[in-house]
């Protein structure tokens, strides 16, 4: 890791006043992490664009007593096994299932298995999370 570097930044008084309430409300210690933190957004946006290896969680919500459902997503988990990482399957209540999928791999075939889980009937919310495997960061 590099050192720290000071910079200096012009910007519209009402829109940094803005960014701090938000920064505050947000938990964030420091105007510095703040910053920090909107640098290495837009850096892992960029990987996503670039298409090299990424990380990410598609996290679903699903009706576990609908006809077939689990089996379906398994068997759509099987098919795509060289990007997921491992999984998490959650009760939310008697009816609804949540589920996280964490996976790496390139940013196509992610949204690809993402999509496959998302049209699957009885799924009832699908997203990615979209995250970095730290290497460029």
């Amino acid at each position: 890791m590099a050192g720290l570097t000071r910079f200096s930044v012009s910007i519209e008084g009402d829109l940094l006043a803005r960014f701090d309430r938000q920064s505050a409300r947000e938990g964030c210690p420091t105007r510095s992490k703040a910053i920090a933190d909107l640098i290495r957004d837009s850096l892992v946006r960029q990987e996503w664009k670039a298409g090299g290896e990424v990380a990410a969680a598609i996290v679903m919500v699903y009706d576990h007593h609908r006809h077939d459902l689990t089996h379906r997503l398994t068997h759509i988990q099987h098919d795509h096994y060289k990007i997921i990482l491992s999984s998490q399957h959650v009760h939310l209540d008697h009816d609804n299932c949540l589920e996280i999928v964490v996976v790496r791999g390139r940013p196509s075939a992610v949204e690809a298995l993402a999509n496959l889980l998302k049209a699957t009937k009885g799924v009832k919310f699908c997203s990615v999370a979209a995250a970095s495997t730290g290497a460029n960061l």
